[in-house]
């Protein structure tokens, strides 16, 4: 038998926190793209920015923080799949010799 799960109703105050978050969050993104940093830094600072909006947007706008453990599982499971792969392909595509010297 499976246990039932009351569903949680977010307050609009905390909708709020979240959203103006997510816009300081973007925000902040254009400014650091507009500084011009280093190569790999700008990368790891954009990617950390999304990042932490996506979790922002995962967690409470999608309720994974009030839901069962389980399925954050799935979607950490699934990030970590996606990684993974991105990381294969990255291997083989930053590697391989130009096939014509030229371009």
């Amino acid at each position: 038998m499976s246990e039932h799960h009351g569903h949680h109703v977010a307050s609009a105050k905390q909708l709020w926190t979240v959203g103006i978050a997510l816009l300081i969050l973007t925000f902040l993104t254009v400014f650091v793209a507009s500084i011009g940093l280093p190569s790999p830094l700008d990368l790891v600072t954009a990617m950390t920015i999304a990042l932490t909006k996506a979790f922002l947007v995962a967690a409470f706008f999608m309720g994974l923080y009030w839901d069962t453990k389980f399925n954050s599982m799935l979607l950490i499971g699934a990030l970590a799949f996606f990684i993974l792969m991105v990381s294969i392909t990255l291997l083989d595509t930053l590697y391989r010799d130009d096939i014509v010297p030229s371009f």
